[in-house]
């Protein structure tokens, strides 16, 4: 018989994370599903719906066999049912399309601290179920007219060998300065893209928000939103890379919270934790000095914003603490 090896603690502590993502996902969906009036964003958000309450139910039954407290997650009460439209013009799918953005950099780091097979096979379900969302919802928004493609560029016809140091310069003002590459360029757009939905997601919650902290929070949020858009735009424009933006969603004018406040702050902190990796991989990846440096003090700041986020959660007790190692120290100083 196969021995199985009780959770480790980063399965559970990387289960303890999926368990809240997940149920702040179905929650969100069931509203969205309520309020949407197209019937192949309905199946797409349906479907996936299905799916991520499957893996939460199958989360829930192995920590019932380790003995473990179920997490409450969101539930419910975080959604209210019966408030207007806050978005429209496919923010859904939108929203959804960066939410399994986020999840597949969450599935691979959780899959590499995975060892019994029951808990890996979780996050092989969680990864294929994410890539095929992630598809139809590309092909909807672009269907849509809704999202725009990056750039286009001259195609390469010769291999290249980088001579001088020179390739990584960019701080002089005036001249000196390389044509940005196609994966600088694919990094910029993304940064445009992700930004303009977390500005779009965060002006609802700002005109929503019961707590008068929470939305002071948001609104701040949203300027810091506009920042990183602005400065990403001028180091295309500077090196005269043309694209195109759309309108995307629109935010009604409803003021009425479709969510508690718990879950949208919380919301907003996963979607921080996202942009701090999605910073980290752009400074990594972009080779020319000058836009590492701007993205490393983007960075910076969004890692701040994230800290008075969670903050503020602790500060009104809807922060659930994630499972701890013993306190041996003070077991033995008891």
């Amino acid at each position: 018989m196969e021995r199985i090896n009780p959770l480790s603690a980063s399965e559970i502590g990387t289960l303890w994370l999926t368990f809240q993502e997940k149920t702040m996902i179905l929650r969100i969906l069931e509203y969205f599903m309520v309020k949407s009036d197209d019937q192949e964003a309905k199946n797409i958000m349906g479907g996936l719906w299905q799916e991520l309450h499957f893996y939460v139910i199958e989360i829930k039954s192995i920590f019932e066999k380790e003995g473990m407290v179920i997490p409450l997650g969101f539930r419910k009460e975080d959604v209210n049912m019966e408030a207007p439209k806050l978005y429209d013009n496919g923010f859904d799918i939108m929203f959804l399309r960066i939410l399994k953005e986020l999840s597949m950099g969450l599935y691979t780091i959780n899959i590499n601290m995975a060892y019994r097979k029951d808990v890996i096979a979780i996050y092989e379900g969680l990864t294929a179920v994410t890539q095929k969302i992630y598809k139809l919802s590309t092909i909807y928004l672009l269907n849509k007219g809704i999202l725009t493609l990056p750039p286009n560029m001259t195609m390469p016809k010769t291999v290249e060998f980088v001579k001088s140091d020179r390739y990584m310069k960019g701080f002089k003002p005036f001249g000196d300065k390389r044509s940005l590459s196609g994966l600088e360029v694919g990094i910029l757009h993304h940064g445009i893209e992700t930004n303009n939905v977390g500005m779009q997601l965060i002006t609802g919650f700002a005109q929503c928000a019961e707590n008068k902290k929470v939305r002071k929070y948001f609104v701040k949020g949203l300027e810091l939103a506009k920042k990183q858009i602005q400065t990403i735009e001028e180091i295309l424009l500077e090196a005269n890379v043309h694209f195109s933006t759309t309108s995307g969603s629109i935010v009604t004018t409803s003021t009425v919270a479709p969510f508690s406040d718990k879950m949208m702050l919380y919301c907003i902190c996963l979607f921080n934790g996202f942009g701090l990796v999605g910073g980290s991989f752009g400074a990594m990846f972009t080779l020319r000095n000058d836009i590492s440096m701007k993205m490393s003090l983007l960075s910076k700041d969004v890692f701040l914003y994230g800290q008075e986020g969670l903050e503020l959660m602790m500060n009104n007790g809807w922060f659930e603490e994630p499972p701890q190692m013993e306190d041996r120290p003070r077991i033995m100083n008891r």
